[in-house]
This record gives structure tokens, C-alpha cells and sequence, in this order.
């Protein structure tokens, strides 16, 4: 395996891009492949074993594309499918799941909200996870329905998706929750209405820099960092339309070399 090679990065649409940013960010000298899988997003609604060949068919489309290590930008897609990938292909993979540990140290009310999929709330490692450190603490969870596909249709600023939010918080509100997680990498787009919501006390976490900081980790223990110290280059890859890709990262991963495909 080449040191050059990318990082491959995968989620079901647009989402993991605020995770592929982080990677960026923190290693500028890495190339990466990112796939959007938005023809088949949300996997939150689908069942396991339709998340499980999912997450496989992108693995191999990324593997086939030379990647070193591959980042399952996706919580659904970790908590359902992480295991057997690790165990079916000799490359180091990095997943996502919502950082309930941080949120339930810190909370001081011993209350805390997770905002999620229906496929990352119902999962077995999503499970194992929570019942570690949220024992003693009351964790309100609410299925994210909807928001998905309003992130993927380009609505960050509408009324509906507002009120939607709303009606998913208010609830955690009342339960006097100094934490939320952010169970889905495409919800960290919503954290600027997210903040017009929630009190000015609670604290908003998400996965991001932990999995960029991860993925260093995890190059450097296996000796893949890119030994050519230029700026690295990203394919972005997108299966449907490619508008909505290229607005979000137009706007967050700035200055950078970027070219968007189809696959």
C-alpha cells in the first residue's frame, strides 16, 4: 500500500462531508475519496441487512479506488455494519457513533438528548454503548425523521425544517438536558438553527474532530501517513444529483483541490 493513496469516506449522501472537512483540516497533506451515497439515502429507515450490503458495496467501490483506510462517515452505517467490514477486509476502517460518552461525563442536570436515526437508535452497538454510561442519567432519544432528506433536498434555512427541529428539542428542553448529541453526520449542518432553539446552557456535541483525530491515529500506527508533504487532492463522488454536494463543501472545505464525479 502506497503512503499517497486516499482515505476513502463514505456515507448515505451528503452528510459525512462534515466529517470528510474535519479529516481535511486536521490532514491536509492526505488525498481522499469521498462517496455520496444519495441515491439510497436515508439508510436510517432501511433494515440492517439493507445497510449491511450498502456499506459493502461502497467499501469495495472504495477499495477498487486504492483507498489505505476507509472512515464510515455514516452513524447508521457504523453501528450496523462496522463489525463485519473489519472482519471481511485487511484495511484499517474508522467508524462513527454518536459520542454519548463525553456528553454523559459532563452533564451536571444527569440529563442529556440524542438526536439520531431510527437505524443508529435501534442498533446493537448504539445499545452496548449507552447502557456503559448512561445508567445513572436520564437520556431522552428522538428519531430525526425527515431531516435527512430535507439536508439532501438543500433546505438548511426553511421554516419547515425550523419547526421540525423544534418539535424534535422541545421535548428535551422540558426535560432540562444540558447535553445533545448529534447522532447523524449530516445534523452538524444543522447546528446553526439548532443553537436559535436550544437554551444558551446546553451543549452541542458531535463526532467530527474525534473521528479526523482518529483517523491520524490510525494512519500514523500503521504507517500510512502521506510522506509527500504538497496539499492533498479530493474526489468527491456522488451517485445522484451533485448540487447539493457541491454547495455544502463549496462553502465548508474552501481553497482546497476538488473535483466532483459521478460513480
Amino acid at each position: 500500500m502506497q503512503t499517497n493513496n486516499p482515505i476513502g469516506v463514505f456515507d448515505s449522501g451528503v452528510g459525512g462531508t462534515s466529517i470528510l472537512k474535519e479529516i481535511i483540516h486536521a490532514l491536509p497533506a492526505e488525498n481522499t475519496i469521498y462517496l455520496a451515497d444519495i441515491k439510497n439515502a436515508p439508510y436510517g429507515e432501511r433494515t440492517s441487512e439493507e445497510i449491511l450490503q450498502l456499506a459493502i458495496k461502497n467499501t469495495a467501490r472504495l477499495i477498487d479506488y486504492g483507498s489505505k483506510l476507509i472512515v464510515v462517515a455514516c452513524n447508521t452505517a457504523t453501528t450496523n455494519a462496522i463489525d463485519t467490514l473489519r472482519n471481511t477486509y485487511d484495511i484499517p476502517f474508522i467508524g462513527i457513533e454518536p459520542a454519548i460518552k463525553p456528553a454523559a461525563l459532563a452533564s451536571r442536570t444527569k440529563s442529556i438528548g440524542i438526536l439520531a436515526t431510527k437505524g443508529t437508535l435501534s442498533s446493537a452497538l448504539f445499545a452496548r454503548t449507552s447502557s456503559l454510561y448512561t445508567s445513572k442519567l436520564n437520556v431522552i432519544e428522538v428519531i430525526g425523521r425527515g431531516l435527512v432528506e430535507l439536508i439532501e433536498g438543500g433546505e438548511l434555512k426553511s421554516d419547515r425544517l425550523f419547526e421540525l427541529l423544534a418539535s424534535y428539542l422541545k421535548p428535551m428542553i422540558a426535560q432540562n438536558i444540558d447535553h445533545l448529541v448529534l447522532g447523524c453526520s449530516h445534523y452538524p449542518y444543522l447546528i446553526p438553527i439548532i443553537e436559535e432553539i436550544l437554551p444558551k446552557n446546553v451543549t452541542i456535541i458531535d463526532s467530527g474532530q474525534a473521528v479526523a483525530l482518529q483517523t491520524k491515529r490510525i494512519l500514523d500506527k500503521n504507517n500510512l501517513l502521506n510522506q509527500i508533504q504538497v496539499e492533498g487532492e479530493h474526489k468527491l463522488y456522488s451517485n445522484a444529483s451533485i448540487e447539493v454536494l457541491t454547495k455544502l463543501t463549496s462553502e465548508t472545505i474552501k481553497n482546497k483541490k476538488i473535483s466532483y464525479l459521478d460513480f
